[in-house]
């Protein structure tokens, strides 16, 4: 199968943030399906949507793959589980969250999978990173704070 051109979005606001975004990178290069992974920095950012919890520390990641975008979404799925993300407040806390960004430039528009991301234009936590990774002529939203912190490593 050919190699195809993946990004995604992780965020942390519960335990050690940092630590949340090293362990689920290194979960998706252990799984032995994603190949030059490059991250961006880290990006402090204020919560959306449910506003009572703590900031999120965000990245973005652009990998190569053979996984078709359904295999990419249960590897993302299994290491929220393995990660002990819960959800129980939409938007609310959580050790980690992964989302598919862009698969190429394939779309995905079904219950189980929306790609590219319906909101990832709105979002400069997702966007500011992600223009690290990947040439962007978007506008880039403002409501929120997204604060560069520091080069991110796993």
């Amino acid at each position: 199968m050919t190699m195809i051109k993946c990004y995604m979005s992780l965020g942390s606001n519960m335990g050690d943030r940092e630590d949340n975004l090293r362990k689920a990178c290194k979960l998706l290069m252990d799984s032995g399906k994603v190949a030059d992974l490059k991250t961006s920095h880290i990006y402090e950012t204020e919560p959306v949507g449910y506003a009572d919890q703590q900031n999120f520390y965000n990245i973005c990641i652009s990998f190569d793959t053979d996984m078709d975008a359904y295999e990419l979404l249960d590897l993302s799925q299994g290491i929220e589980q393995e990660l002990r993300r819960v959800r129980l407040i939409k938007n609310g806390p959580r050790t980690i969250d992964l989302d598919i960004l862009l698969y190429g430039d394939e779309k995905y528009d079904t219950k189980r999978l929306i790609v590219p991301h319906p909101r990832m234009y709105e979002r400069a936590f997702v966007l500011i990173p992600l223009s690290e990774l990947k040439d962007m002529d978007v506008e880039i939203p403002t409501d929120k704070s997204v604060v560069k912190l520091k080069e991110f490593t796993f």
